[in-house]
C-alpha cells in the first residue's frame, strides 16, 4: 500500500463529542498527518466524525482549513439518517467525500444502521458493506446494490459471505467500477497486516475475479472514488507504485496468478513520490524472483 485513508480518529482517547471539539480534531488530524510522513507513505487523515449542534458554517471553517473527509456516519453522536442527511448535503456541497458506517453495532455507542439508512443518508461510500464485523441481510446488501450506484466497500474485518455476494452480484452487473476494499482496523478484531491484500486474494480465489481487475478495484477505484492524483499508472499521475510477484512455492506465475490461486503476493518494493521506500516486505512472504535496481 502506499497511502491510507481515515475513517475518523474515532479511537482518539478522551475524543471531544462537542462541535467545537470535533471540528478541531478533524482539523489537527489532517494537518498533523499532513505533516507526518514517518513511514514515507501517504496518510489522509482528519475525517471529521458527525456530531450534533454542527452547522453549515462549520463546513466552510472546516474546508478552509484543508478537511475533505467525513467519518464514518454512525460513530459520533449523529445516528438517524434525517440528522445526517443536511450534513451530508454541506460536505458534499464543499467538495468532501463521506463514509456511513452499515451494518450491525461496532463500537460502543454505534447503532445498526440499514440499507434503508444508507439510503436517505446518500453518503459517497457504503463503509464495510460487509460488516464491521456484523453484515446487513443479503437481501439488503442487494438493495444496495441494485437501487443505488453508491460505492461499496469490502472490508478484511467483516464478513467473507457477504463480500463474495457483493463481488459476485457487481461482477454479473458489469459494475466493479463500485467495489473498493478497506481493512477496518483497528477495532475489535484486532489489528490485522496485510489487510487490504488478504481482502484481494479473497475476492479474487473465492469469487472468481480476475487478478488484474481486482488491483484495479484496489487502486483506481479508490483513487476515483475520493479524487486522489493516484492508484493509476498513468502520465501525470503520482509515482506511487507498488512492485509485487508470486511468492516463493506458489503455483501462481506471478502476482495475478497468486492472488487468483488464493495466495499473498510477496511485495518487492515500495515507490511512493517516485522514491524508494521499501525493497523488502517484512509482512509478505518472499518473491519468487528478484529484481536490480540500475
Amino acid at each position: 500500500m502506499t497511502t491510507f485513508i481515515s475513517a475518523g480518529e474515532c479511537h482518539t482517547p478522551g475524543r471531544p463529542k462537542d462541535p467545537a471539539g470535533t471540528k478541531a480534531l478533524a482539523i489537527l488530524a489532517h494537518k498533523s498527518y499532513n505533516n507526518l510522513r514517518s513511514t514515507g507513505l501517504n496518510v489522509h487523515g482528519g475525517a471529521v466524525i458527525l456530531e450534533k449542534g454542527l452547522v453549515e458554517a462549520d463546513f466552510d471553517e472546516m474546508a478552509k482549513e484543508g478537511v475533505w473527509l467525513v467519518g464514518e456516519i454512525g460513530l459520533g453522536s449523529v445516528k438517524k439518517p434525517e440528522e445526517a442527511r443536511p450534513m451530508v448535503e454541506w460536505a458534499k456541497k464543499r467538495g468532501m467525500k463521506v463514509a456511513m458506517h452499515c451494518g450491525g453495532t461496532s463500537i460502543p455507542g454505534s447503532s445498526t444502521v440499514t440499507a434503508d439508512d444508507v439510503m436517505e443518508a446518500q453518503p459517497t461510500v457504503v463503509s464495510h458493506i460487509n460488516g464491521g464485523p456484523t453484515a446487513i441481510a443479503p437481501e439488503e446488501v442487494e438493495k444496495l446494490i441494485n437501487q443505488t450506484e453508491l460505492t461499496l466497500e469490502i472490508v478484511q474485518c467483516g464478513n467473507a459471505r457477504i463480500g463474495d455476494l457483493v463481488a459476485r452480484k457487481l461482477a454479473e452487473k458489469d459494475a466493479l467500477h463500485r467495489i473498493i476494499f478497506g481493512n477496518d482496523s483497528p477495532s475489535g478484531t484486532g489489528i490485522i497486516p496485510l489487510g487490504i491484500l488478504r481482502t484481494m486474494s479473497l475476492i479474487a480465489s473465492m469469487s472468481n475475479i480476475p487478478g488484474e481487475k481486482v488491483v484495479a478495484m484496489a487502486s483506481g477505484n479508490t483513487a476515483r472514488t475520493f479524487g486522489l492524483e493516484t492508484g493509476l499508472i498513468e502520465e501525470g499521475k503520482d509515482a506511487d507504485l507498488v512492485v509485487m510477484d508470486a511468492p516463493m512455492g506458489s503455483i501462481g506465475s506471478d502476482a495475478m496468478e497468486a492472488l487468483e490461486a488464493g495466495d499473498l503476493p510477496g511485495v518487492a518494493m515500495v515507490i511512493v513520490d517516485g522514491v524508494i521506500k521499501v525493497t523488502k516486505s517484512r509482512n509478505t512472504p518472499p518473491t519468487t524472483r528478484n529484481y536490480t535496481i540500475q
